[in-house]
């Protein structure tokens, strides 16, 4: 019999209502207690408006309390729900009670343990249940519901299935080892396996490429000293968060600041301006706008209507140049409401966007950084069409990757005819897949993974 436990499902703080969740064979008997009701009273699946009791039956909160009955509930077992009133007092008094009464503490993520255990979830839907506390973005939260829905488990276990099949061809002409192998048979091996190796090896690489977006997008701001970066970002940011001065190198190193963009989080970077100076501060912060442009996802480049094209700015040119390939990049042509003295050629080929923050109206739709704005965000919706299932946690690149390698290592008796030791590869494989959803053996791992939740799921 698993213990009853009891934990606050929602934060401590200053809050109109708190949620605790009970869960266990004496949860029903402990609410009753509570309320001063029979058990026979709670209808599986209403709210009930009860009053809740301290020990010595005074009056501790009126809560909407829910009954849910084994197996239909989060857990599999009898959970008792209580919507007490906000704060920490009525809360932890509540949970005191229950304690007294039988229950215990729940540890982080016991909740979604007993869920697991219960056959409700597999372990890529706990995951994704952990992750989603995290999420900042309307991607993440994209690729998180797919793992809700099942479908990496329904990937598995269709992968599961051809790797017993492979598996399934090996043993037989094993146990048949006196008799002449089909010709094919390791023709056919290779090709199957050859295929499972392709599917994983896109798995991966697109999982890679995509899993930065689980944090947040990383977006860059170079150019020059003096070209507007700084006042970009606070334009964004609809604050002073940089300093702003018409001093050439005002910004010595790289400020972060998180924006939110129709449902996508970006990691705006402002860097230092990108030119050559003797100031080892300086050179410093340079050295850093270059690496922060490496490393971002999309890099944003700003130019000066006002001024000729520079050395600096052919500087910048060529590092969009070396990206290009890489990473999304967006062009603006800044300080738009002064003469023009920037040769555009060399700039054309990245579609400019014209800007000045100078003359922008925070109420205009159809001011320039209004449609910069607009374009950043159907960029960002762009880069989302792709509907592949991802990774979303280390575990799974791990079982990836040792299937992957499982796999190789497997080609290599194939060859030479060792089905045993083939066998051994392809079981690993299984294993390493498996798992993501459901190990053969997991007994051990189970209270670390579950282990990062936080309290009360």
């Amino acid at each position: 019999m698993n213990e009853t436990i009891i934990a606050p499902t929602t934060t401590y703080g200053k809050s109109s209502l708190n949620v605790l969740r009970l869960s266990g064979e004496n949860a029903l008997k402990i609410a009753s207690k509570l309320t001063h009701k029979e058990t026979s009273f709670f209808t599986p699946r209403h709210a009930f408006l009860l009053n809740v009791y301290f020990s010595d039956h005074s009056l501790l909160d009126t809560c909407i309390v829910i009954y849910f009955k084994a197996p239909h509930s989060y857990t599999t077992e009898d959970v008792i729900e209580f919507q007490c009133h906000g704060g920490t007092f009525i809360a932890q008094s509540l949970i005191n009670e229950c304690i007294s009464l039988g229950a215990r503490l729940a540890n982080p993520g016991e909740f979604t343990k007993r869920a697991f255990l219960g056959g409700r979830i597999d372990l890529s839907q706990a995951e994704a249940i952990a992750k989603l506390i995290e999420i900042q973005n309307i991607t993440a939260h994209k690729m998180l519901m797919r793992h809700l829905k099942g479908e990496m488990q329904d990937f598995c276990e269709s992968l599961r299935t051809q790797l017993i099949t492979i598996l399934a061809h090996s043993e037989v002409f094993i146990d048949y080892a006196d008799e002449d192998l089909p010709s094919n048979l390791v023709e056919n091996l290779n090709q199957n396996l050859d295929k499972i190796l392709r599917t994983l090896s896109n798995l991966l690489e697109q999982s890679q490429q995509k899993y930065m977006l689980l944090s947040g997008i990383k977006l860059c701001i170079i150019g020059k000293p003096n070209v507007g970066k700084s006042s970009l970002l606070n334009a964004l940011l609809r604050k002073n968060r940089a300093i702003i001065s018409d001093i050439a190198g005002t910004t010595r190193d790289s400020i972060e600041e998180n924006f939110l963009l129709g449902g996508h989080l970006l990691k705006l970077i402002d860097t230092a301006g990108i030119r050559e100076s003797e100031d080892i501060i300086e050179k410093e912060g340079i050295k850093r706008s270059i690496q922060n442009a490496k490393e971002s996802d999309l890099l944003l480049a700003l130019f000066d209507y006002s001024k000729p094209l520079e050395d600096e700015d052919r500087k910048i040119i060529s590092l969009l140049q070396e990206y290009k390939n890489e990473k999304k990049i967006l062009v603006l042509i800044n300080k738009t409401d002064l003469e023009k003295k920037l040769d555009m050629d060399m700039l054309k080929i990245f579609n400019p966007l014209f800007l000045s923050l100078k003359e922008e109206n925070k109420e205009d739709k159809n001011s320039s950084l209004s449609l910069f704005k607009q374009k950043l965000e159907s960029i960002l919706n762009t880069q989302e069409e792709n509907e592949a299932l991802l990774l979303t946690s280390q575990h799974q690149f791990q079982a990836v990757n040792s299937c992957i390698t499982a796999l190789k290592e497997a080609k290599i008796p194939l060859e030479n005819g060792e089905l045993e030791i083939f066998s051994f590869h392809i079981n690993e494989a299984i294993k390493a897949i498996a798992s993501i959803t459901k190990p053969y053996e997991y007994s051990q791992m189970l209270d670390v993974m579950f282990g990062d939740f936080c309290l009360g799921k």
